[in-house]
């Protein structure tokens, strides 16, 4: 048989012991001076905890605040519009859940990259977003005669990558991704390609190696062009895609979207590397 192993006393018993060692020592005087001791030791500290997280979201709030006045008009009108059209989407069902709550954070604090003090200030505009009836019509009414086609496709970027966080994806979801596409007069042609990216992105995931087909499919969504386009085709296409996501386009709505863009110059500019190199080949 195995030795038994003797446990530690917890917390409770170590307190019994120091009551009992007291009690030895000085009686119940001793005993009421630790526990009266022991009370305002605990009453302090939760005083003195809720007074540093006061202090401490006192701060967050000043330097938010601080933040949102550094930053241009269009910047602060691109993100308060951004995330009250996302919230009205994520509402669309008739409720706002938590995991719906938890996917638009994660965007702006991973895709975007906001630091503490941002993120503090979107989940304010989240909170009165949520509190507050809107038509997600007027809200993109506002937006289409507010900003020019490079902002608005950067917004429908967005609303697909925000989507295809989660799995499975929904159809409906991807209607209305596609009626709002309508609604800010972006072209048939621009929307299937940002789309598909996400898409085809999505299904060729690091699990699994690409192929050369897949690859060679998902550079081709990336600058929207047929399976049988030529490299005329392919260049016009790159031209016209660099034009209309040059980050100096959208410079003004702020250095996390100008990052946006870059991602996405990066990524035309590959899609182009590939099949300029494919066709010297041949």
């Amino acid at each position: 048989m195995g030795k038994r192993q003797s446990s530690s006393p917890g917390c409770g018993g170590c307190l019994l012991i120091i009551v009992l060692i007291l009690l030895a020592v000085g009686g119940w005087q001793a005993v009421s001076n630790f526990v009266s001791m022991l009370f305002y030791a605990v009453f302090f500290a939760i005083i003195a905890g809720t007074a540093a997280l006061f202090g401490f979201t006192r701060s967050i709030r000043k330097r938010a605040e601080a933040y949102e006045r550094s930053q241009t008009a269009s910047h602060n009108r691109f993100v308060h519009l951004l995330v009250n059209i996302l919230v009205c989407i994520a509402k669309e069902d008739g409720r706002f859940t938590q995991s719906e709550l938890r996917t638009i954070l994660d965007f702006f604090q991973n895709s975007l990259r906001y630091n503490q003090e941002q993120m503090y200030w979107v989940k304010q505009l989240i909170k009165e977003a949520k509190d507050r009836s809107q038509d997600l019509e007027q809200l993109l009414t506002e937006f289409r005669t507010s900003f020019a086609y490079e902002p608005r496709l950067i917004l429908l970027e967005l609303i697909y990558q925000i989507i295809y966080t989660t799995k499975p994806v929904l159809e409906q979801e991807l209607e209305l991704a596609r009626r709002i596409a309508a609604f800010l007069q972006i072209s048939t042609y621009e929307r299937q390609t940002i789309e598909n990216k996400y898409r085809y992105g999505h299904h060729t995931s690091s699990a699994s190696p690409a192929t050369a087909a897949s690859q060679e499919l998902r550079w081709r969504t990336v600058l929207g062009v047929e399976e049988n386009a030529d490299f005329a085709v392919i260049k016009k296409a790159y031209r016209q895609l660099s034009m209309q996501y040059h980050p100096d386009k959208v410079a003004h709505l702020g250095a996390e979207f100008k990052r946006v863009a870059e991602e996405k110059m990066k990524e035309i500019n590959a899609a182009y590397d590939y099949f300029r190199k494919k066709f010297e080949r041949t």
